[in-house]
């Protein structure tokens, strides 16, 4: 029997080439792993959605990121340079998902998206620290919601700021969640699509 063979078509009365699915060594294990990790994102998130103030895996990451995004805002101004922390925190994982998209690496989006989400969590929790300010900060400095909030006239409505970047947290989760478990095949499902 050949790899490739042929089939009638009877709604074009036309022959077609049939390809089998083409399996390689370790398509098994690399789908398993991906849904295991894809499920450990899944579990690991939930925990993270429902209690965004206790400290997880990434928080020093998404800190020295957020510290950073400071430094890289700075230069256009006061009020950049307070708002670039949360800025980079969701640029940078961003820019993640935009890569692997773009290569059309679905899985791998899938799990940066997820990252994103778990900075809008993690930025909703100091965003409704604005009027109470009970977080420690790095080097004592000012507090960014703080600044932020008053700055735009809104910092009574703190709450509502960190409402909103955890619903939009809730819905990228939803979103990375999708497509991660939708893509976990990883190439063979490509290769047969």
């Amino acid at each position: 029997m050949n790899a490739i063979d042929t089939e009638r078509d009877t709604t074009c009365d036309t022959e077609r080439e049939v390809v089998p699915e083409t399996r390689l060594p370790g398509d098994d294990i690399a789908r398993t792993a991906r849904i295991g990790f894809a499920a450990f994102l899944a579990v690991y998130g939930l925990a993270c959605m429902t209690s965004p103030e206790t400290g997880r895996l990434l928080d020093n990451v998404d800190l020295a990121i957020h510290e950073t995004g400071h430094l890289v805002f700075a230069p256009f101004g006061e009020f950049m340079g307070f708002l670039g922390g949360t800025l980079f925190q969701l640029i940078l994982p961003g820019a993640f998902v935009a890569y692997f998209h773009r290569r059309r690496e679905r899985y791998a989006t899938g799990v940066v998206l997820w990252w994103v989400a778990q900075n809008c969590w993690n930025i909703s929790v100091y965003a409704a620290d604005a009027r109470s300010r009970r977080l420690p900060l790095v080097g004592g400095g000012e507090h960014d919601w703080t600044y932020l909030l008053l700055r735009l006239g809104l910092l009574e409505h703190d709450w509502l700021v960190a409402k909103l970047f955890h619903f939009a947290g809730i819905v990228i989760f939803g979103a990375a969640m999708y497509v991660a478990f939708r893509h976990a095949g990883g190439m063979a499902a490509q290769r047969a699509r």
